[in-house]
């Protein structure tokens, strides 16, 4: 039962991903201001302030957010509603900025490289040298992977036609993460022997439930 709740959860959350990325396209392609395209393009920051609200102890802040994003979006509505793809920009960019920023600032002196850190969250303990210098560089891998992204996106969204800049987003940036990882783990295994059975969504999970339990 836990494995199928697991594959409802994992599928659920697939298909919303799918036609929130169907709608965004929909609306950036449609080259009409709309109240859809307005709301499509509010829908991430109020997920993310309802998130906040949930999560905080300070239960005042949390309602505090709420309302001035109410407030804010109520204000700026046609302005919304007129520059609905600009946001859509903006939103994909700051995703991929924090996960840059993410991963480039764990690679400074004195800190632990995001991937060996999950790596040895894997491997259950510390990595032999061999293991932990590929694993700083699968972080540095990352950084420059998603520094190309945000390239890309920019030039696409200032220089070619909307519909372009919004496939790229919508329908191939995911596939481009996975293509990755998938070469990422193809390295590993031929460059590294004793691979741990696990992989970095594993690690992922795992930092995730300490989190949890942490709280």
């Amino acid at each position: 039962m836990p494995n199928v709740i697991k594959i409802a959860r994992v599928l659920g959350i697939t298909a919303v991903i799918l036609i929130y990325a169907l709608l965004v396209h929909h609306v950036n392609t449609s080259g009409q201001a709309s109240a859809l395209g307005a709301i499509v393009a509010l829908a991430p920051i109020l997920l993310l302030i309802i998130t906040y609200a949930l999560n905080t102890k300070l239960r005042i802040a949390g309602i505090s957010a709420l309302l001035v994003f109410f407030a804010v979006s109520w204000l700026t509505w046609p302005l919304v509603k007129a520059h609905t793809s600009l946001i859509f920009w903006m939103l994909d960019i700051g995703l991929m900025l924090a996960l840059l920023m993410t991963f480039a600032q764990s690679l400074f002196l004195g800190r632990k490289p995001l991937c060996v850190h999950f790596a040895e969250i894997i491997n259950g303990g510390t990595l032999p040298p061999d293991h932990e210098n590929y694993a700083r560089k699968v972080t540095v891998a990352w950084v420059i992977f998603f520094a190309m992204i945000i390239i890309i996106s920019t030039l696409l969204f200032f220089f070619s036609s909307l519909a372009i800049w919004s496939f790229f987003v919508n329908f191939l940036t995911l596939p481009l993460v996975a293509l990755m990882f998938v070469a990422e783990f193809m390295l590993r295994k031929r460059l590294l022997a004793d691979l741990p059975t696990g992989h970095m969504l594993d690690a992922v999970q795992a930092y995730l439930n300490n989190s949890k339990r942490a709280r």
